[in-house]
This record gives C-alpha cells, structure tokens and sequence, in this order.
C-alpha cells in the first residue's frame, strides 16, 4: 500500500472511531474542544489535523506544487 493510501485508510480509521463513539455515547462541545486528560477524543484533533496535513503534503509531492 502505498504511503499516501495508508495516510487515508489512518484518517479513515479515526473517523469510523469517531463516529462510532459520537453515536454511542454523544460529543459535547467541551468533550470534543478540550477533553480532559485520558478522555476518549484527548488528543484526537490534534492527531486527526497532523495526519490529514501529512496527506496534503504528499498530495503537494506528487504533484510538485507548494502548500
């Protein structure tokens, strides 16, 4: 698989996650904004915005523009 389709099938896997969560239990606003520490989605945008810009920038890559 290449590295691009493996960034997808990552951001893919976070969103079933999430959706599956939001769907079990519902997000708030705070929950989803500014977890607490060791809450489900602690981390989880800021996961979620690094790996989708990593897959902008191999976008950029292939072809040979600049972000």
């Amino acid at each position: 698989m290449s590295d691009k389709a493996a960034k997808i099938q990552e951001l893919i896997a976070m969103q079933k996650k999430f959706i599956a969560y939001e769907q079990e239990n519902g997000v708030n606003f705070k929950d989803y904004f500014t977890p607490e520490a060791g809450h489900v989605l602690d981390g989880y945008r800021q996961t979620y915005m690094e790996k989708a810009m990593e897959l902008v920038d191999v976008a950029h890559a292939e072809k040979g523009s600049q972000p």
